[in-house]
């Protein structure tokens, strides 16, 4: 199968919507997806069939050195076959490539296949969100991948900050 990950556009929000509620029993809107996209601090990365279809993405939020995973979701036809690993693999190139101190992510206690990708990645357990998910009720497992070199810049204390968020 061939596809390309490219960034997210206006365009792409009603596909996205519509994964949205193929994957999630609480799922972001439209105009959620929007704000997310307007967010300076964000971006949002999807993978684009040949025919231009999407079929899958992600979200990410970055607040000084700090990178959080917003969403991840593939069409359920297209799971298992490296979309979500290579959307998340954008991710930690920036992330690492920035200095980023870690990118942390929820994932619901039950969803072992994801869980399990994202162990595999390097992600590891750091807590639990009790009853954080509703439709069902249930615990967020809270993962986190660490970038160890991210506070070893090199620079004085005195360096100016470095610029996140849309650069992706």
């Amino acid at each position: 199968m061939t596809y390309h990950i490219v960034p997210m556009t206006a365009d792409h929000v009603p596909e996205v919507a519509a994964i949205e509620r193929q994957c999630f029993p609480d799922p972001w809107s439209e105009r959620m997806l929007r704000e997310h996209l307007a967010n300076e601090c964000s971006a949002a990365l999807v993978a684009e069939g040949e025919d231009g279809s999407v079929l899958g993405y992600a979200g990410v939020l970055v607040v000084l050195d700090e990178g959080y995973i917003t969403n991840v979701a593939v069409r359920p036809a297209y799971r298992r076959q490296g979309i979500a690993k290579e959307l998340l693999g954008v991710f930690h190139r920036f992330a690492a490539a920035n200095r980023l101190s870690f990118l942390t992510l929820e994932v619901r206690d039950s969803n072992a296949a994801a869980r399990a990708l994202y162990a595999s990645l390097g992600y590891q357990e750091a807590g639990r969100r009790r009853n954080y998910y509703e439709h069902p009720r249930e615990d967020a497992v809270i993962m986190t991948m660490t970038f160890p070199d991210a506070g070893d810049t090199g620079e004085g204390e005195d360096s100016a900050p470095r610029e996140t968020g849309r650069g992706l």
